[in-house]
């Protein structure tokens, strides 16, 4: 039976790489060069899929990470910033992926020119606090954007408008990797196309692939060359991502000889993120382990919130030098994603992907650093956006803060009824968003509209025995709310 799998799996790869030899001879010039590195990724990644077996993790080898492996964040904001902040910032580039589109909050084009604040869109308030950065500390901290063939050209025509402001801006683009059929593991896409139907036989790989695009844009050897030494990735929705002098410095004056190369934010769990990924130690090194990896008999242990108490934020710091020998050495072992999905005609396919937050592993002397909970501020859904449009934030120099007055440090937990899924819906149901500083809790259902000038609190003796707020009781399948 090995020897039959063996012969198996030698005649699918092989059966891929002439598959994929007849969709490079469709393409001419640049494409079929940009082409042909993209496939040198997705070949090694179909090699591994192949070869995988079983679970990646074996459950009796994970250990709770040594605490001098995951520093406190309050320890590292109690040393003082030295007068070289500036150097340390000179040395920085902030990496922002933005490969996802709209469409999940029924918007078109890419996530990242949704409004978020004041008709500020996540790229708008990212360039503030750069160039705030850049101006106040008369520094050069440039902006790299990896875009995705799905956001790379209506990035690049918005990207004009900020000719003028005090940051420098650069792209480059994730792998373009082929969809696999299911049944036949054969690339779904005939030829290099991409427009109509062709459409769906390609998709971004994942930001794991940032590595190998990063190295392959020849980007990352011109920032290595103007002197460069670090980045720090962050997913653009994530509003509290912004570049923190602290954990800067925290990384720039670790000994020579334990030089940090990849520092992971990490911050406390919640009921509500019982599916993130968490920090474990694994064969004497530092890992993330995601939920895909778990044994079944494992997952609910895994959710725990008692053993498995931080989750992984995906703002990471990371040596571009290390990236370069990781890559160049073919040393940057990711586990394999494999993401199941149905086209539109019912065809069943797989994608393989990988995470950037996987790869810490490879790299030496890497940190977790527990972070507050306000770094990790992700927009993924109308219920966040309503959050983050609210008075319960403040927004300076493209960053936002929780109100001084807001009484409670907690963000309230709020989630809005399908009616208020897509953004221009969302917005035609409030004629103003709600004053929300005494906000603990917020559930709408059914047909509901909010007015002027309305307030939202818990009121205590208004809430029932389940501990949910008058707005509930009131109206639980539809109405409209007014103020004040």
């Amino acid at each position: 039976m090995a020897e039959f799998q063996e012969k198996l799996r030698l005649q699918h790869e092989t059966t891929m790489h002439k598959e994929l030899e007849k969709l490079l001879t469709t393409a001419k010039g640049a494409e079929q060069e940009i082409s042909k590195k993209d496939f040198e990724g997705f070949k090694n990644l179909f090699h591994r899929f192949l070869q995988v077996k079983g679970p990646s993790v074996k459950w009796d080898k994970i250990h709770k990470p040594p605490e001098d492996l995951i520093h406190p964040y309050d320890k590292i904001k109690a040393q003082a910033l030295p007068d070289s902040v500036a150097a340390s910032l000179n040395k920085l580039v902030v990496v922002k992926l933005n490969g996802g589109l709209g469409t999940s909050m029924g918007c078109k084009g890419p996530k990242s020119v949704i409004s978020v604040r004041n008709e500020n869109t996540f790229l708008d308030l990212t360039v503030h606090q750069i160039e705030h950065l850049n101006k106040t500390f008369n520094v050069d901290v440039p902006l790299v954007l990896m875009n995705s063939f799905n956001t790379d050209e209506d990035t690049k025509k918005i990207l004009q408008k900020y000719t003028h402001h005090r940051v420098h801006i650069h792209t480059f683009n994730q792998s373009r990797y082929p969809r696999i059929n299911k049944e036949s593991l054969l690339p779904v896409a005939k030829d290099l196309g991409m427009h109509g139907d062709h459409a769906d036989a390609w998709y971004p790989p994942g930001h794991g692939d940032i590595y190998a695009s990063f190295y392959n844009s020849g980007l990352l050897d011109q920032l290595i060359a103007a002197g460069k030494e670090y980045i720090f990735v962050s997913n653009i929705d994530n509003l509290g991502a912004t570049v923190d002098l602290f954990i800067l410095n925290h990384l720039m004056t670790q000994p020579k000889d334990k030089r940090c190369e990849f520092i992971m934010e990490v911050t406390d769990k919640t009921r509500a993120d019982v599916k993130g990924g968490t920090l474990i130690q694994y064969d004497d090194k530092l890992r993330l382990l995601e939920i895909a990896q778990v044994p079944k008999a494992h997952v609910d242990e895994f959710k725990s919130v008692t053993k498995f108490k931080i989750f992984n934020t995906n703002n990471l710091w990371i040596s571009l030098a290390a990236i370069k020998r990781l890559h160049e050495q073919n040393t940057m072992d990711m586990e394999i994603i494999v993401n199941p999905k149905t086209l539109d005609g019912g065809l069943n396919v797989i994608q393989l992907e990988t995470a950037v937050g996987a790869a810490i592993k490879a790299f030496d002397n890497a940190l977790g650093v527990n972070v507050p909970r306000s770094r990790f501020l992700p927009v993924k859904t109308s219920s966040d956006l309503l959050l983050v449009m609210s008075n319960l934030y403040s927004l300076d120099a493209g960053s936002l803060t929780m109100s001084k007055k807001r009484e409670f440090p907690s963000t309230p937990h709020v989630k809005l009824g399908s009616s208020f899924t897509k953004v221009h819906d969302f917005l035609m149901r409030f004629e103003s968003i709600p004053d929300m500083l005494e906000l603990d809790h917020l559930t709408v259902s059914g047909d509901v509209t909010f007015g002027k000038n309305v307030s939202l609190k818990v009121v205590s003796d208004s809430r029932d025995a389940g501990g949910y707020s008058w707005l509930e009781s009131v109206f639980p399948a539809g109405g409209r709310l007014g103020g004040p």
